[in-house]
């Protein structure tokens, strides 16, 4: 295979369909795959064309990948594969600290809701915001910072 054999199999990968691409995926890699993305399928099955031309990557570049793997975060993903692990959102700063107990008069009851760490407890049942909460008490929609008074105060 020379090297405008390798250019006409890429331009010939353009010209399949997302059926045709997964039937060439299965042909160079000699297995199924799930995905359905066509630029996707297109880039993988051009580098491995490419790869069985030219190789892959040097001993060199697969001994630095490894040593920059080992400090990143991974979680395992489908099929067993390693993904980035995700990151937590950062906590809103407008919240109280977990365990702080947050009043509101409201309908001449007042309400008590506990701050937890990814949560909020009202009544002994957790909720995920604090406007599910207000929505529950006012039986309307509320922005659950502003029912709660903790939206930030703009300074002038």
């Amino acid at each position: 295979m020379d090297d405008k054999d390798v250019l006409n199999q890429i331009a010939a990968l353009r010209k399949l369909t997302v059926s045709g691409l997964q039937e060439k995926y299965r042909e160079v890699f000699g297995e199924e795959t799930a995905s359905r993305n066509k630029t996707y399928l297109f880039k993988r099955i051009a580098y491995r064309i490419q790869e069985k031309k030219y190789g892959g990557l040097s001993d060199r570049a697969k001994k630095r990948a490894e040593e920059l793997a080992k400090d990143a975060p991974i979680r395992r993903g489908r099929l067993g594969k390693v993904q980035a692990e995700p990151s937590a959102p950062p906590r809103d700063p407008r919240l109280p600290a977990p365990g702080t107990l947050l009043t509101r008069t409201f309908g001449k009851r007042d309400h008590v809701v506990k701050v937890l760490k990814d949560s909020f407890e009202y009544k002994g049942k957790p909720y995920r915001s604090l406007s599910a909460i207000a929505k529950e008490i006012t039986k309307t929609s509320w922005n659950g910072y502003t029912f709660w008074n903790l939206a930030k105060k703009e300074t002038a």
